[in-house]
């Protein structure tokens, strides 16, 4: 990293040393025996300072700080960050580091105390957990070098500015592979069912029996047999999954620091991954008062990338949804009955009655899922013990919120509708496990 620029300071053990001096010529108005000590501490404090002053400035380049730098942060996890630190001072050096962490983390006094002796080189890591997605600027980096004596400081501005992208939470991606596999008692999306011409993958040719479609006579085998053969085929295995993000007002609702939109996005990633890992097809798009960041449900490579990306732009205008315009469009661009992973929240069941006919509509050409969120605040309101009347209240309220949630849960249900009510911190693993077992049934 590139040097800046150096400033030396005083410590202040000077000053405490300079203060004690003082202290000593008052009381050797009185005493004269302290006023002639206090001229020899004076001047041996004087030729300290200078000497300090001298070996600070006598090695250039002294300090040396290289920062290392994931590619892009992952929203919500744990983040490694790396310093190395050399020392070319001829001698051991005392150091504070104070690095400028992005204004997100709102911590102006993120600072580390190290000492390394002379050609000393030495690496510290530290975590950041980011909270939003966005851009991450990283400042320069502060050293404040000593030498015993510390009387002197010289301070090293060192390093250049860095921007990093935080993107949804992919670091767990890897992790949540590992689980599902782990966990699986059967290959779901990799077994091969056989089904006649419906699908272009081929299996195997085999003799004409009563009830095969003559469509997949294969004529030339016919003649080279001469009986009648025909083409077996593999039914295609891959089926679209659409992840559909509410960004309405009403997902950006708070949980430890994150808001239920970005527990969405990070799920969304999470699944979609999963998907593909699965050989379905994965989609996503997003809707608040119009629908927006459009994938189209594919099995490719870079299909993860893209919902990256487009997960990584999503932004809310903080507007009431608006369901029909999520109708009107899956109507018309998602033709192929899909399954709709619908990420949402409702609170009481008079916000369900306003959208039940659209999400009932979807329902008659797709499999839908609704997954939306416990409020976990409410379960402390519930589970301490009221003693005030108002505590009471709290109480009572906390748990009609709570059944109105199980209410919303069973009106779904009676229209077909699957469902997931989880708490934001579980809401990637239940999402999960609620689309393997509908793939496991068999039910799109």
């Amino acid at each position: 990293m590139k040097k800046l620029y150096n400033t030396l300071f005083l410590n202040n053990r000077f000053f405490y040393s300079l203060a004690a001096i003082s202290l000593l010529l008052v009381v050797g108005f009185f005493a004269p025996i302290f006023f002639e000590i206090s001229k020899v501490l004076l001047f041996i404090l004087s030729t300290l300072t200078i000497i300090d002053v001298i070996i600070l400035y006598k090695t250039n380049d002294a300090i040396k700080v290289k920062r290392f730098l994931p590619e892009r942060l992952s929203n919500g996890d744990e983040n490694k960050i790396s310093l190395e630190l050399s020392n070319r001072f001829p001698f051991v050096a005392y150091l504070s580091l104070i690095e400028e962490l992005p204004f997100q983390f709102q911590k102006r006094d993120f600072f580390f105390n190290q000492i390394l002796q002379k050609n000393e080189v030495k690496t510290i890591h530290y975590n950041l957990t980011p909270k939003q997605r966005g851009v991450y600027l990283f400042g320069r980096i502060n050293v404040y070098a000593n030498s015993g004596l510390k009387l002197a400081t010289k301070k090293f501005i060192l390093g250049a500015e860095k921007e990093l992208k935080c993107y949804p939470s992919f670091l767990k991606l890897k992790e949540f592979n590992i689980k599902v596999f782990n966990n699986s008692t059967t290959s779901y999306g990799t077994k091969k069912v056989r089904r006649i011409g419906h699908s272009l993958e081929f299996e195997q040719i085999k003799e004409y029996v009563s009830g095969d479609d003559i469509r997949t006579l294969n004529w030339k085998a016919t003649a080279k047999r001469n009986q009648l053969m025909v083409n077996q085929y593999i039914e295609e295995k891959s089926q679209s999954v659409y992840t559909i993000i509410d960004k309405g007002r009403a997902m950006q609702m708070q949980f430890n620091g994150l808001s239920l939109l970005d527990y969405a996005i990070n799920a969304t990633l999470a699944i979609s991954n999963i998907i593909l890992t699965k050989q379905d097809k994965a989609g996503m798009l997003s809707f608040s008062t119009k629908l927006e960041d459009i994938v189209v449900a594919e099995r490719r490579h870079s299909q993860i990338s893209l919902i990256s990306e487009a997960l990584h732009n999503i932004k809310t205008d903080f507007s009431e949804s608006d369901f029909s315009t999520l109708y009107s469009v899956v109507k018309r661009k998602i033709t192929q009955r899909s399954l709709l992973i619908l990420f949402t929240n409702f609170e009481t069941i008079d916000g369900l009655n306003r959208q039940l006919p659209y999400l009932r509509a979807l329902a008659k050409n797709h499999l839908v899922l609704v997954v939306f969120f416990k409020n976990t605040e409410l379960n402390t309101l519930i589970n301490s013990k009221a003693i005030t009347i108002q505590e009471v209240y709290d109480s009572v309220i906390a748990e009609k919120f709570m059944y109105e949630k199980k209410q919303i849960v069973n009106e779904l249900k009676k229209y077909g509708i699957h469902t997931v009510l989880t708490s934001p911190k579980s809401l990637t693993g239940e999402s999960i496990n609620k689309y393997l077992q509908l793939k496991s049934r068999g039910l799109f």
